[in-house]
């Protein structure tokens, strides 16, 4: 039985790739159980519950699970769930860094373990798993709180879970450039589902920008995301702002009133949006998920994806000591894109 966990829209679209890589031909493989668990904003649910149908569509059972809302429900949800884990012989998962996902490896071992991509986080991933460290996001800062110091036996379970041996088969499906931890099988994604139900777009005359969280996790300033994003929409003559679904409502009305942009609050993952289209022939964005992806959705196009970099003087205080070096990395290794240097949005907005 293969049982996936997802609990973003960009994680299952991608046990839509990796389900079509499985079967081979251009088929998806059908025989997967998807259990979503929802977070709770509504731009999240709502993209979840649209990539959905579309892997009900493709033949794939889908399970809706609350395991978020008051103290009664990660409990009621994993009680709902530990028969599914426990007669699974392959798990998919999205996100090796939850918490809740973590608790449910303890309750399995698995003869066979793939994670799929999600986004960025899997570089962190890899190389955390690869160093032996403890699985921990990148933009957290600080040490062990009484949180982490409690499920600190559950995170060394999902690592030993990640970890490949006689007895389990580990499998690592991404579109991100990294080297896997030795035993590790790499899977390249090449979003081969995406483009063949999606597509070709059409294409506008200007630019369209691309939005990211990096505001609301704490990394960037908001005021100086608010001028780079002014200055790349005057330079490159954009339009639109495809907000991320993470973005806060106060921060995009800003984002409104500073630009003049048409702020898009896509209803799937940007991957499928832009290969819907129309897109502009100039995506701009900052160092995140899409700037890897993009070019392997839009591939055959003529779309030009061009990343901005993050100038240090633009972090938050709050940022993690580690957010620079896993930003530039994020742009360095980017394949396919045409890279801005931050001094160019700087120098327009006064600052140079």
């Amino acid at each position: 039985m293969n049982l996936a966990f997802v609990e973003s829209p960009v994680q299952l679209l991608n046990v839509l790739e990796w389900a079509v890589t499985e079967g081979g031909g251009g088929r998806v493989l059908t025989d997967v159980t998807v259990v979503v668990l929802p977070p709770v904003d509504p731009m999240s649910r709502g993209q979840l519950r649209r990539m959905a149908e579309l892997a009900r569509d493709e033949g794939m059972t889908v399970r809706w699970q609350e395991a978020r809302g008051d103290s009664g429900t990660p409990l009621k949800s994993l009680r709902a769930l530990t028969r599914l884990v426990r007669n699974a012989d392959h798990i998919v998962i999205g996100d090796p860094f939850s918490r809740y996902v973590q608790l449910l490896l303890t309750l399995v071992r698995p003869r066979r373990l793939t994670v799929v991509d999600d986004g960025t986080a899997t570089m962190e991933f890899v190389a955390q798993l690869t160093r032996g460290e403890r699985l921990v996001r990148w933009h957290r800062r600080g040490g062990l709180g009484p949180r982490e110091l409690a499920l600190a036996p559950v995170t060394s379970t999902a690592r030993r879970r990640f970890t490949p041996s006689a007895a389990r088969e580990v499998e690592l499906f991404t579109a991100m450039p990294v080297v896997p931890p030795p035993g590790v099988t790499l899977i390249p994604n090449t979003f081969s589902w995406t483009r063949s139900r999606f597509g070709p777009p059409s294409l506008t005359k200007g630019a369209d920008l691309v939005g990211t969280s990096l505001v609301e996790t704490g990394v960037v300033d908001r005021a100086r995301y608010l001028e780079a994003v002014a200055a790349l929409a005057r330079t490159h003559g954009a339009t639109r702002y495809f907000a991320h679904r993470r973005e806060s409502t106060e921060k995009l009305h800003a984002l409104e009133a500073v630009t003049g942009l048409e702020i898009v609050r896509p209803d799937l993952p940007l991957e499928l949006i832009a290969r819907r289209g129309p897109i502009g022939r100039t995506v701009v964005s900052f160092p995140s998920t899409v700037v890897h992806t993009l070019p392997l959705a839009l591939a055959g196009t003529e779309v030009k994806v061009a990343v901005c970099d993050i100038a240090p003087e633009w972090l938050h205080e709050t940022a993690s000591p580690r957010a620079q070096g896993f930003l530039s990395g994020v742009t360095e290794t980017a394949r396919d894109v045409h890279r801005l240097a931050p001094w160019r949005v700087t120098a327009v907005t006064g600052e140079a």
